[in-house]
């Protein structure tokens, strides 16, 4: 496995499940977190039903496309 991957434990709706994502992502989702006042588990959660309902691939997938999506708005701003 990429050292660079991380993998971490979450509870979705009560179950426990693994997710390997890259450091920086777990960093961005744990800021996301935090400001929206929820857990970590919360977040993933929300993402994870978001995901069935969009029909994006494995979470680890959704979880980098809703990191993006939260941050690029920031880094379009600051290239402007």
């Amino acid at each position: 496995m990429n050292p660079l991957i991380v993998k971490h434990s979450v509870v979705i709706e009560g179950h426990k499940t693994s997710v390997s994502l890259e450091e920086p992502f777990w960093s961005s989702l744990k800021e996301i977190a935090a400001a929206e006042g929820k857990s970590l588990s919360q977040v993933v959660s929300a993402i994870d039903k978001h995901r069935e309902v969009l029909r994006r691939g494995n979470l680890s997938s959704a979880i980098r496309l809703h990191v993006l999506e939260r941050y690029r708005p920031q880094a379009i701003k600051k290239a402007a």
